[in-house]
């Protein structure tokens, strides 16, 4: 067992190429631009989680950035720092679709901190999850003027992105505090409210794990947790309490891949909500074992 995948958590769903942080450079403008409505925009074909089909008009597109709200969603607001799970098809003005989610893996990646294009992290912030979006991204605000050649586009194009937020997860959040505690006793000590941020300690003398070892701590109240992408908060001890990460102390929640061979396969099937102890023993006989708290707060797949 690696230790390193465990505190980096295996991001199930990696920042695909065309999305990938890239600086415009010095042509990017320093104040930056607000995502406005006046368009031109293309017209958008099909419902909210179906692949859109976009037909362009015949006017140039804007120059700055812009933004179209085609479906308002109901949910909480999207804020600079959270980790944003989305499906989206990405096209060039007036020319071909060169990447689209749909059909596959939604996409889960920190918004607001530079890990994707500038119009992206300035147009997304603020909208309420749920929402299907448009957005015309200049090259000022996507690739800049050496563009990206591996996705086909020119220096000079601007890109559209049809974008649906399927979910927002913040800094601080947790297992629910409606999860059910199961009162199981528990060698590694975790501290921490639901609903708040967790840690976990090994008092003196407790044995070390044989093998890995899950213990759900509170049960949450949604469906089990599926093969593919979850999304969770851990924080992550040695069996010598040297800390060894943590989300809620990083900032970000993390999408990890579950079913397929990794540290947290054995979450499938616990209810999404909950939160859970892992105890994972020494990889060699040389490194300490580890302990972990994680709380499970969606699916991403």
């Amino acid at each position: 067992m690696n230790h390193s995948a465990i505190v980096r958590a295996l991001i199930a769903t990696a920042l695909v190429t065309v999305l990938a942080a890239c600086s415009p450079g010095d042509d990017a403008s320093s104040d930056g631009a607000a995502a406005g409505s006046s368009g031109p925009f293309p017209s958008t074909g099909a419902v909210p989680g179906e692949a859109p089909e976009l037909t362009f008009p015949d006017e140039d597109p804007a120059t700055t950035l812009q933004l179209e709200v085609l479906t308002e969603g109901d949910g909480e607001r999207v804020e600079a720092g959270d980790l944003l799970i989305v499906h989206y098809t990405g096209q060039v003005w007036g020319g071909e679709v060169f990447d689209s989610s749909f059909g596959d893996t939604p996409l889960a990646f920190p918004i607001g901190t530079g890990g994707v294009i500038r119009g992206w992290d300035e147009g997304l912030v603020g909208l309420a999850t749920g929402s299907r979006v448009v957005l015309t991204v200049p090259p000022e605000y996507g690739y800049g003027p050496d563009g990206n050649a591996a996705a086909g586009i020119d220096g000079t194009d601007t890109i559209v992105f049809v974008v649906d937020i399927l979910g927002s997860y913040g800094a601080g959040d947790a297992a629910p505090s409606d999860a059910r505690p199961t009162g199981t006793d528990t060698g590694p000590q975790v501290e921490g409210d639901l609903g708040s941020p967790a840690t976990v300690t090994v008092p003196d003398g407790t044995p070390e794990p044989a093998e890995v070892t899950t213990t759900v701590l509170a049960t949450g109240p949604d469906a089990p947790v599926a093969a593919g992408g979850i999304v969770v908060q851990y924080a992550v001890t040695t069996w010598d309490n040297a800390s060894a990460g943590s989300t809620w102390e990083s900032g970000s929640a993390e999408a990890v891949q579950v079913g397929s061979g990794g540290d947290f396969d054995s979450l499938v099937g616990v209810p999404i909500g909950s939160r859970v102890l892992l105890e994972f023993p020494s990889p060699d006989g040389s490194s300490p074992a580890m302990a972990a708290v994680v709380d499970i707060l969606g699916q991403v797949s």
